[in-house]
């Protein structure tokens, strides 16, 4: 048999193009070479999260005594339960969902736990435990897997796939890469009562956001006594002793360093996992590892599409599932739409919180004259209840067009706050829209109305006297009043 359409990897991207294929009715199997739900699911999102939220409890303990709780001790950290709890969690999203009966049920073939699976040629896939199997189209949605160090000792370093193993706190922690992943992990550790290092050969933490946010969650890591060290020369090995590793690398300097610990991490990287495929074999092209697309997600090879972490391009749940609509209408319809610049709101789980939407500052002041309001969160009423009162709102607008460019924020809710920008700026809300809009007190994302009207007394929406304007504290709302200097 010669399907409609072979979608290659059960993760996000691959469970929905399968399903929108089936939609416009064609007939579809879905390849997956391990287990359905993909790393998201399985070893990515849904298992750091659980970590998160228990290094949260920890962090909430810490304020008992304020809000007059008693506890006999503060919680100790049963790391194995921790870990066992991740995986808990994991087998309920399956179960949950219920995607092998879900896609089944509609009437997608589905070859799971399909092992190694490779392209024969443009219109044949094999499978290790399935055989060949044929398609018209094919929706290449195979996803990454995390980078391992190239370095000696290199095999000492767990990567964030091999982490769920771990059945001990580790007391001291070495964690390669200041990413999203590294700064979460970093920060859990630390909660958990490790002592924790952070390297990366980068200038700070966090490149891909605003540079406001890297500034700040680097600020309180080291406030926290996580130990940073950006700007490295170089990594140069790992050496084992007994139950401890020795990192050796170089500093920006030029002077060599040890760090001594019990467990390294690699958050180095997500190479796609395109050379297992054999893609070449179809006539697909790769550049730097990743399957290259047009801007209708298709790649050399014409009958063939891809969406996802395989394209290089945004590695975020959220955008591999448009992605996969995309691809598959285009792969399946007549008409072909490309894949425009979409708003993605993202962010991490660290303490702070942060998240970002649409443009940072610097690339806003590529193309736009820009206006900017910093809030921070000791203005909002909720941040003195709730005894969280570090991070702020930054909003990037367009002067001239009255329109928020991208938000950034640190602190309480900031993935939250940002998703709620996110709507205002797909629908070219004014900036004095997003200034009037009654939002219930006493919340965290009031700060969005702060900084919009921060933003409108500025650039002159609201009429204000000069005077007025001259008074950089005022905000306006939260009872109109501000700390200062000096209060």
């Amino acid at each position: 048999m010669t399907f409609d359409l072979v979608v290659v990897g059960g993760g996000p991207a691959g469970v929905t193009a399968a399903l929108r294929g089936r939609e416009l009715g064609a007939e579809v199997a879905l390849v997956e070479k391990q287990r359905l739900g993909g790393t998201a699911t399985n070893d990515g999102v849904v298992p750091t999260r659980v970590l998160a939220k228990a290094a949260r409890l920890m962090r909430e303990s810490e304020q008992f005594q304020r809000y007059g709780l008693r506890l006999p001790h503060r919680p100790t950290v049963d790391f194995a339960a921790v870990m066992q709890r991740t995986q808990d969690v994991v087998q309920e999203m399956h179960d949950k969902k219920q995607l092998l009966q879900h896609l089944r049920r509609v009437g997608i073939t589905v070859y799971d736990q399909a092992g190694e699976t490779h392209f024969v040629d443009a219109a044949t896939l094999h499978s290790a435990a399935h055989g060949d199997i044929r398609g018209g189209r094919f929706v290449l949605c195979a996803g990454g897997h995390p980078r391992r160090l190239s370095i000696p000792g290199g095999e000492y370093a767990l990567t964030t796939a091999d982490i769920w193993q771990l059945k001990q706190l580790p007391a001291a922690v070495a964690i390669i890469g200041g990413g999203a992943s590294g700064c979460q992990f970093a920060s859990v550790f630390e909660d958990f009562g490790a002592r924790v290092a952070l390297l990366d050969i980068a200038p700070g933490l966090l490149m891909m956001e605003d540079v406001a946010i890297g500034a700040e969650i680097e600020r309180q890591f080291q406030r926290r006594g996580i130990s940073i060290h950006t700007r490295i020369h170089s990594i140069e090995r790992i050496e084992r002793d007994g139950e401890q590793y020795h990192l050796h690398f170089v500093a920006a300097d030029g002077q060599h360093h040890t760090l001594t610990v019990n467990l390294v991490l690699a958050s180095v990287g997500w190479p796609a996992n395109s050379d297992a495929l054999h893609v070449t074999a179809a006539g697909v092209e790769i550049q730097r590892g990743f399957v290259q697309v047009n801007d209708y997600l298709q790649t050399t090879c014409p009958h063939i599409y891809a969406a996802g972490d395989i394209t290089g391009r945004s590695m975020l749940v959220q955008s591999a599932g448009h992605q996969a609509r995309i691809a598959v209408e285009n792969a399946l319809l007549s008409y072909a739409q490309p894949q425009r610049e979409q708003l993605v709101p993202h962010g991490g789980f660290t303490d702070p919180e942060y998240g970002g939407v649409g443009l940072t500052e610097a690339q806003a002041r590529q193309h736009y004259d820009v206006v900017t309001a910093v809030v921070p969160y000791s203005d909002l009423d909720r941040a003195v209840i709730d005894d969280r009162q570090v991070g702020f709102c930054k909003l990037v607008a367009d002067r001239r067009r009255n329109l928020i460019l991208g938000a950034h924020v640190v602190g309480e809710d900031a993935v939250e706050i940002v998703s709620t920008v996110s709507a205002g700026i797909a629908g070219r809300l004014p900036v004095q829209q997003f200034a009037d809009m009654e939002l219930a007190y006493p919340t965290f994302v009031a700060i969005i109305g702060l900084a919009a009207r921060q933003i409108a007394r500025e650039t002159g929406a609201v009429p204000v006297m000069p005077e007025w304007r001259e008074l950089k504290a005022v905000r306006g709302h939260e009872w109109e009043r501000t700390n200062q200097p000096g209060d």
